[in-house]
């Protein structure tokens, strides 16, 4: 499982938890609503999330090296 989270090759059942476990975990909604999600909106949710994950961890970089000086 936590090489698969790390994007290591898994299976479809394992990638499938880990796909509605994080969307539902950003969401703040219960993993059974996700499921009655269409796959696109789920993959379009889960990049939105991407995007946002990845500029709070920039932010996060550069308040650090603002820290640092």
């Amino acid at each position: 499982m936590r090489g698969a989270i790390r994007g290591g090759k898994t299976n479809p059942q394992t990638a499938s938890l880990i796909v509605v476990y994080s969307l539902s975990k950003a969401l703040g909604i219960s993993p059974l609503e996700v499921y009655k999600m269409p796959m696109t909106l789920v993959k379009d949710l889960l990049s939105v999330h991407q995007q946002i994950e990845l500029l709070q961890a920039e932010e996060l970089d550069k308040n650090i090296k603002k820290a640092k000086v």
